[in-house]
């Protein structure tokens, strides 16, 4: 029957739309599906999506339909001044035959592209409007001619209506994603930040100790002396491996830009200049994990790596992350060194946890796992599995 397939594929598109609106966690990627997807469905020429600031402006302003050499020469972002403030001042739709025609119409830069029948809505959660939508150029048969014949209707106004509800709840879930990114950020500095002025105050601690000795042996016993102000150089090179080390793990983690495999690999890639270690990283065939997934693997990595270099004194380290569960979805991080290893259950028991306690955390916070095997003498290798996602 003909007289279905054609609301089955509006309610199908509507869906796909929605799921990839929750589908992205970062908010510049939600705006943006946001902004395609509405101009998708309702057929239009040109949209965008503003996110005010608190200065009569936009903090962010996505568009689709325009091409980056022409939203180059469009210049500046708009103000938040005629149709754009009533949506978000008043919070309510605009919808016009002809948005030049309208009385608040205040013209647009020379590159703009011309606009006609218009259409536009608040994203709001409750009484807060998070933001404005719009379209512009319903596409029609035949010579553009803005009037009811070529414009939209209210069963646009009524499918963006729906649209914006639903981006008003990807927009926050995002917005809330990052303040929690944040959020663990700043507690894995305050962390790293202990661990500095702990490591890096008992060497210098020493180094001043060792130095005063030095002085006081200088003309009564040279030889010792010697051998003090060598113990300084060397508790020197210890504390400057020390800041290195926590220096590299407070740069942000380019995994949004760069991805897991090329994070790992240049966070490798630096160590391996830092220390005389020899630190090496390869990866086959691992697919796109779940973010959150994705930075446990890196943390537990910097953790397993830091522990080995600080600890066990090896000659090298080698990580590998590949591809692993039934269908490959997943990936096993492996971070192996030849270093002077240790019994696990004595550490337990002398209550020094090296870290594991936090790493097997982080594993089981993303329904994961975490294996150590080590013994005295024979280095150590930490193993995390993590399953994917769809």
């Amino acid at each position: 029957m003909t007289t279905g397939s054609a609301p089955r594929s509006g309610l199908a598109a509507v869906s796909a739309a929605l799921l990839a609106m929750n589908r992205h966690l970062e908010v510049r990627d939600v705006l943006k599906t946001i902004v395609s997807s509405a101009r998708e469905l309702l057929d239009a020429e040109y949209a965008a999506l503003g996110v005010p600031d608190d200065h009569g402006g936009f903090a962010q302003f996505v568009v689709d339909g325009v091409s980056d050499e022409q939203w180059k020469a469009i210049g500046p972002l708009p103000r938040r001044h005629g149709i754009l403030a009533a949506m978000l001042d008043d919070a309510t739709p605009q919808r016009l035959a002809d948005v030049r025609a309208d009385p608040r119409f205040g013209g647009w830069p020379d590159a703009h592209p011309e606009m006609a029948d218009f259409l536009g809505l608040p994203v709001a959660d409750g009484d807060e409007v998070l933001g404005a939508i719009f379209l512009a150029n319903k596409r029609c048969p035949g010579p553009r001619v803005p009037g009811p014949a070529c414009g939209f209707t209210a069963e646009d106004e009524e499918l963006l209506a729906l649209l914006a509800q639903h981006a008003a709840i990807a927009l926050t879930n995002a917005r809330l994603y990052e303040r929690s990114r944040e959020l663990t950020i700043a507690g894995e500095r305050t962390r790293l930040a202990h661990e500095l002025h702990d490591a890096v105050s008992q060497k210098l601690f020493s180094l001043r100790l060792t130095a005063q000795a030095a002085a006081t042996l200088v003309h009564r016993d040279p030889e010792r002396a010697r051998d003090e102000i060598q113990q300084v150089a060397a508790l020197a090179a210890e504390a400057a491996d020390e800041l290195r080390a926590v220096v590299v793990e407070l740069r942000p983690a380019a995994l949004d830009e760069d991805g897991l495999v090329a994070t790992l690999r240049t966070h490798a890639q630096v160590l391996d200049r830092a220390h005389t270690a020899r630190v090496a990283f390869r990866s086959t065939g691992v697919r796109a994990l779940p973010a959150a997934q994705e930075e446990a693997v890196l943390r537990v990595a910097q953790e397993a790596l830091h522990n080995a270099l600080r600890h066990a004194g090896p000659g090298r380290v080698d990580v590998s992350l590949d591809r692993h569960g039934p269908q490959g979805q997943g990936a096993l991080l492996r971070v192996a060194d030849d270093g002077r290893g240790f019994d696990p259950t004595a550490v337990h028991r002398a209550g020094r946890h090296l870290g594991l306690v936090s790493m097997r955390d982080r594993a089981g916070g993303v329904g994961g796992s975490l294996t150590v095997e080590s013994a005295p003498g024979k280095g150590t290798v930490i193993e995390m599995e993590v399953p994917g996602g769809c």
